[in-house]
């Protein structure tokens, strides 16, 4: 379970730190470039069962450490950030999916979709680091 959850919290890690990297660029794009490059993400979803996969993963993990506190603590760490995560996309991410269509629609003020779109991912980059490192933590920890 230790294992399954490292594996886990970091491949959920890998679409929103893409989005990071790429997010300088994406933000001077122009309106037409944008919307072709966002084509790129048709199937992406699949990418984001990760995140509930890893929730599961570390909900199990701690379970299997509840005897030892700190590493309980870090597994209740990685287990709140994935839903911090998930908060941030139903948020802020997911009604630009709707809005736009997965950005096929073009809305009338589409920077203001993008900013909101883009940066809530950046976020997200940081956060699931985080929940990665905690479930990290936690399953490397050994009780005396």
């Amino acid at each position: 379970m230790r294992f399954l959850a490292i594996i886990l919290t970091g491949l959920a890690v890998i679409a929103p730190a893409a989005h990071l990297f790429e997010l300088r660029h994406k933000m001077q794009m122009s309106e037409q470039d944008y919307f072709v490059v966002q084509r790129i993400y048709v199937g992406w979803w699949v990418v984001g069962l990760f995140l509930p996969a890893s929730l599961i993963a570390n909900l199990a993990l701690a379970v299997q450490v509840r005897a030892d506190k700190l590493a309980l603590w870090l597994a209740g760490a990685a287990i709140a950030l994935i839903i911090v995560n998930l908060a941030i996309f139903l948020t802020w991410t997911n009604p630009v999916n709707v809005a736009t269509d997965n950005w096929t629609v073009r809305p009338e003020d589409w920077q203001t979709s993008r900013r909101h779109w883009e940066y809530s991912h950046a976020v997200n980059a940081g956060v699931t680091l985080l929940a990665f490192c905690a479930a990290t933590l936690a399953s490397l920890r050994m009780k005396a």
